[in-house]
């Protein structure tokens, strides 16, 4: 029987390359060659699958970052026994032999998660990381903080006692902002002569700024192939985009010039022209902010957005000689379409632009192939 063209179960989809991933960590890895690498996958793998994305880097990875115990706790049920960090540690203290079970390190950044480490009643210490403010103002003790809140996690029987040091850059992908070699200085600091490792730089730190790579480096969105500037692409820093986001033309419009396509008749026809409606939307994470001119990858060429993002659906103008059919591909982006510049048109960053594609968009894993995991 022949199928019909016009059903298409599941016309958007998420490509995701491990190969890419994989490039992108020894990428990172010859970046900082003195360094462990805590792979970092919070956000569901920032939009690539947290299970699939670690099972891939494990064997490139020398620990995890996470946000949330939740994610913690899903890679351990999925196997992965390498050290994984709670990066915004605990929120409350019932969570702490949860900890202890799984073997997870918390991150202590403030005197509330001290006080719970020391009145609980825990089986054996739990590994810690102290997290300096060294001038990001969102997260840490305050450097005159520090000689009290680890004089205090020291003396702590259930802290382990090689204890970390960690901090978060505010404006390393900015390369002529002072506050970033300001914070390099006041985390050396503050941490001089200290038993215990260091950890400062993310992925702007580790690709530039080397002063900071310390004893680890924690690369987050580069490893999925996208720049940390927003000035730059990945492929510029040498990396390969992970996530290929594609749908399908649903439709194609003949249209008369001067007609309004979409809600609110934003935009209108030139000339007559032939629009293209491809089954992704808003719904599905595209962005509902996209203007009208966003490129769309189609049949070996751009073709500009044409009218506002519905839930469901986008309209493109193919222009009026296109061949274009029914049930062909569209990348919305990819390789072939940085994210980094739908992301510019929005306003944003391509970090929100993977985070935010939805759950009804399935995942589609491409195999690697053994002669790229032996290169590893």
């Amino acid at each position: 029987m022949t199928s019909n063209p016009f059903i298409m179960t599941n016309a958007a989809k998420a490509v995701i390359d491990p190969e890419a991933m994989v490039h992108n960590i020894q990428v990172m890895r010859r970046q900082a060659p003195h360094s462990n690498v805590m792979t970092v996958v919070k956000s569901d793998g920032y939009g690539h699958g947290l299970v699939s994305v670690a099972t891939t880097l494990a064997p490139y990875s020398d620990a995890f970052g996470v946000a949330r115990i939740e994610e913690a706790l899903t890679l351990r049920q999925a196997g992965i026994n390498l050290p994984i960090v709670l990066l915004e540690g605990f929120y409350e203290a019932d969570e702490l032999p949860l900890l202890v079970e799984h073997q997870l390190t918390a991150t202590v950044h403030c005197d509330e998660q001290v006080t719970m480490l020391t009145h609980a009643a825990l089986s054996e210490p739990l590994p810690v990381w102290l997290k300096v403010d060294s001038g990001m103002h969102r997260l840490g003790f305050q450097p005159e903080q520090v000689p009290e809140a680890l004089a205090a996690l020291k003396a702590c029987d259930n802290v382990a006692p090689d204890i970390g040091f960690l901090s978060h850059f505010g404006c390393a992908d900015e390369m002529d902002n002072p506050i970033t070699q300001a914070q390099i200085d006041t985390f050396t600091k503050v941490t001089e002569g200290l038993p215990g490792e260091r950890s400062l730089a993310a992925s702007s730190g580790t690709l530039f700024w080397p002063q900071s790579h310390f004893d680890w480096v924690r690369p987050g969105i580069c490893l999925y192939g996208i720049s940390s500037r927003i000035e730059l692409t990945g492929e510029q820093l040498g990396l390969k985009p992970a996530m290929r986001l594609t749908s399908r033309v649903m439709a194609v419009r003949k249209l008369k010039a001067g007609e309004p396509v979409g809600y609110g008749a934003r935009w209108r026809t030139e000339r007559d022209t032939l629009i293209g409606v491809i089954a992704i939307g808003y719904g599905d994470g595209y962005p509902r902010l996209a203007p009208d001119g966003t490129p769309v990858w189609l049949n070996g060429r751009e073709v500009p957005l044409a009218g506002r993002v519905s839930m469901d659906m986008i309209t493109v103008d193919l222009g009026p000689d296109a061949t274009d059919k029914v049930g062909d591909e569209a990348v919305l982006w990819g390789p072939e379409l940085p994210v980094e510049r739908i992301a510019r048109l929005v306003d944003t960053i391509g970090y929100e632009l993977v985070c935010q594609v939805t759950g009804r968009v399935p995942r589609q894993y491409l195999t690697i192939n053994s002669d790229q995991r032996a290169a590893g």
